[in-house]
């Protein structure tokens, strides 16, 4: 197997800014994501000026002038929601201190990505895996129905304020709690801020993003544990998917392997190409799905349009057996049923063997 996605971070020589910025971070390898910040930063901070003066001193139609922004934010979004994922795992910057503690909520203002991305990712979706008391598990639902998908989003979109905290209450995770409310109260403030500066700014800036960008986590979820192999221990292997050889991995960090991080989640993305290739007799004897050419959020969009054959094509062969599309679609069928009631996962979830 021949994989294309990258295996090392990006190198940017030795100059001034390259020292710089590696001189105050943990790894020097996370120099990309310095400078994905700075780029960032200016980008959208321009963007947001051009934005209000459009609005306000030009005769640019205001649908044209939000039209062109939600484009940019579009286009920017994706890299930065996957640094995010990768620094609230491994250490980032080491000097000032408090510009690691800032970071996710300048990314947060820019580009609407929650506030308490990082308590519901570590404190809680790492913690359960995926199993039913993980409050974004996939398992209840019927993976393959959009509308199960809609009432999957609904939920997080207008409960997660009030389930995140209190679930990382009951677990003792108080500090955490406090920083998820805290956090998305100061993020719902900003946006109604906004709304009452101009209406037009306050939704193209920030309202839309906020919604948005939880649709496209939310359906990047869905398709990274979309297929639940219920007849194995949840083990990591059994409970998600690995995409490979996608221009999706080329953009955000190899977020396609999604397997390899959720059994390593420290692991540096650049190492996870080769890690899936040191243990891909593991994936094979474990019934591992993998899928080559796809993200998660096609994988998701397939799923919901039924297009099985299309899946099926795309599934490796991890053993070399030559399986048909229609033997691998009746795996895909039965990976996709809901299991809430399923006594197995049950027990996991119950912390019981």
């Amino acid at each position: 197997m021949t994989l294309t996605d990258p295996t090392e971070a990006p190198r940017y020589g030795d100059g001034w800014l390259s020292r710089a910025l590696r001189a105050r971070l943990y790894d020097p390898r996370d120099e990309v994501f310095s400078r994905l910040t700075l780029k960032m930063m200016v980008t959208m901070g321009a963007a947001m000026v051009a934005l209000a003066f459009a609005l306000h001193r030009t005769a640019l139609p205001s649908a044209v002038a939000m039209g062109l922004y939600l484009v940019l934010w579009g286009a920017l979004v994706p890299p930065v929601i996957l640094m995010l994922h990768n620094t609230m795992h491994r250490r980032f910057i080491r000097s000032p201190r408090a510009a690691e503690l800032a970071h996710p909520f300048v990314m947060s203002f820019f580009f609407g990505i929650p506030t308490g991305y990082r308590e519901h990712h570590l404190g809680m979706h790492h913690a359960e895996d995926n199993l039913p008391a993980d409050l974004s598990s996939t398992c209840r639902y019927r993976r393959d129905s959009f509308l199960h998908f809609l009432v999957y989003f609904f939920r997080f979109f207008l409960l997660i304020i009030v389930e995140l905290p209190a679930y990382l209450v009951r677990r003792r995770r108080f500090a955490m709690a406090r920083r998820a409310l805290l956090g998305e109260l100061a993020h719902l403030a900003v946006i109604a801020a906004a709304l009452a500066f101009d209406v037009r700014f306050g939704l193209a800036a920030f309202a839309v993003p906020f919604v948005v960008v939880r649709f496209m986590m939310m359906a990047g979820n869905w398709g990274q544990h979309a297929f639940l192999n219920v007849e194995r221990q949840n083990d990591g292997l059994s409970n998600a998917i690995t995409c490979i050889n996608s221009p999706y991995n080329r953009r955000c960090f190899n977020d396609g392997y999604h397997i390899g991080h959720h059994l390593k989640a420290s692991r540096h993305w650049s190492e996870l190409p080769g890690d899936f290739l040191a243990h891909r007799d593991l994936y094979a004897r474990s019934g591992a799905l993998v899928f080559e050419g796809l993200d998660f959020f096609t994988v998701s969009l397939l799923l919901w349009l039924k297009r099985w054959r299309v899946l099926a094509r795309h599934c490796v062969r991890l053993d070399g057996q030559p399986r048909s599309d229609d033997e691998v679609i009746a795996v895909l069928k039965a990976r996709v049923r809901p299991t809430p009631a399923n006594p197995e996962v049950a027990a996991l979830s119950a912390g019981r063997p």
